[in-house]
């Protein structure tokens, strides 16, 4: 048994293996409603019978106002999490763990969806884009000019991100995690690029206070031993901004407060010179990891032995195989193949066993 395939335990949650697929946007909701569909329960159903351990969801909004673009998927109300509750059981009917991945955009909310020959930029109220919002009235570059939150604003966010929790229980999920990375919200609070405030989400630590609040009230309304993660991006690669040693401290303040992972990605709140290349991200993780907090690394991993060795090398407990999962669904069952392990413990669906390595 290689170390990718061995079983992780995270609480009550037993995931099969160690090859995670990560949230990747699919801005496919075409009725605008935020109710995931078809696409969903296609795209996310083929990896999971593909032999990916855990399935996080992509970015669903916890409010309408949340969503990157109108086409994002949501949380936000009942028939949404009915939704989701049939891709939730064919994944876990496939052998796999599935989660929501708690999202609001902030500041880079209201966008147009990023699809070839479509629009860019931000929505206009006309075509049915909305106000955006963020810790200051900074703008991402490109974008809209945000409001400031009021502080009510703030602790509306927060009860949101909580319901979307419950709501993520109701609908059979067995995990969540709170997207705090990437320039959204979560992250553009973190960011002393991002936020000027003078009040308690400033100062000091205080540019933590959002997500630790997220994480409490999220954590308040799920069970014991249901896991919660957390995605950071643990650098800006921007002078002055969000960097790996903070990351560190703040992991290690999340896991004692009931974070059981965290997803370490990066970047994505100020247009940057990001040294892109194989595996570029796990040495952050590797960092976080070494403080004590169990960490799963993201980020141009396509290479089984390579996932691997992240892995023998104490760099991450888990890998999210993202592009590469995009262009091959099964890519588990392959890498498994060419690690040596024993076809029989090979996660195959039967229906597929004819045409196994």
């Amino acid at each position: 048994m290689t170390q990718l395939f061995s079983p992780m335990t995270l609480r009550g949650l037993t995931v099969r293996n160690r090859v995670w697929l990560p949230p990747m946007c699919q801005y496919s909701c075409e009725n605008r409603d935020g109710v995931p569909g078809q696409w969903h329960l296609t795209h996310l159903g083929a990896r999971a019978a593909g032999g990916f351990g855990l399935i996080i969801t992509e970015a669903s909004a916890v409010v309408p106002e949340g969503r990157i673009s109108p086409q994002d998927a949501g949380i936000w109300n009942d028939e949404q999490a009915q939704a989701w509750k049939p891709i939730v059981d064919f994944a876990r009917a496939q052998g796999a763990a599935i989660g929501i991945q708690l999202a609001h955009a902030g500041r880079k909310a209201s966008t147009h969806r990023p699809f070839p020959g479509e629009e860019k930029g931000t929505v206009s109220k006309e075509a049915g884009g909305w106000p955006t919002l963020g810790p200051s009235s900074l703008a991402y570059p490109g974008l809209a000019e945000p409001a400031a939150m009021s502080v009510e604003e703030i602790r509306d966010v927060v009860e949101a991100f909580g319901a979307a929790a419950a709501r993520a229980v109701t609908a059979g999920f067995d995990t969540v995690e709170i997207h705090g990375a990437h320039g959204y919200l979560i992250h553009s609070f973190l960011s002393p690029l991002s936020n000027n405030r003078d009040d308690e989400y400033r100062s000091g630590t205080g540019r933590w206070k959002l997500l630790r609040d997220i994480l409490a009230a999220v954590r308040s309304k799920v069970p014991d031993d249901f896991p919660v993660l957390v995605r950071i991006s643990a650098d800006e690669w921007a002078e002055g901004g969000f960097g790996i040693d903070e990351a560190v401290e703040l992991s290690r303040v999340l896991h004692e407060e009931g974070c059981d992972l965290v997803d370490v990605s990066g970047g994505g709140n100020t247009p940057a010179d990001i040294p892109v290349g194989p595996g570029y991200q796990t040495g952050f993780a590797q960092r976080i990891r070494e403080a004590g907090v169990p960490t799963a690394a993201v980020g141009l991993i396509t290479d089984p032995v390579q996932a691997q060795t992240i892995l023998t090398t104490g760099q991450a407990d888990a890998v999210l195989i993202g592009r590469a999962a995009l262009r091959e669904p099964s890519w588990p069952l392959r890498a498994a193949h060419e690690l040596g392990l024993n076809p029989r413990e090979i996660p195959y669906p039967p229906q597929y066993v004819r045409g196994r390595w």
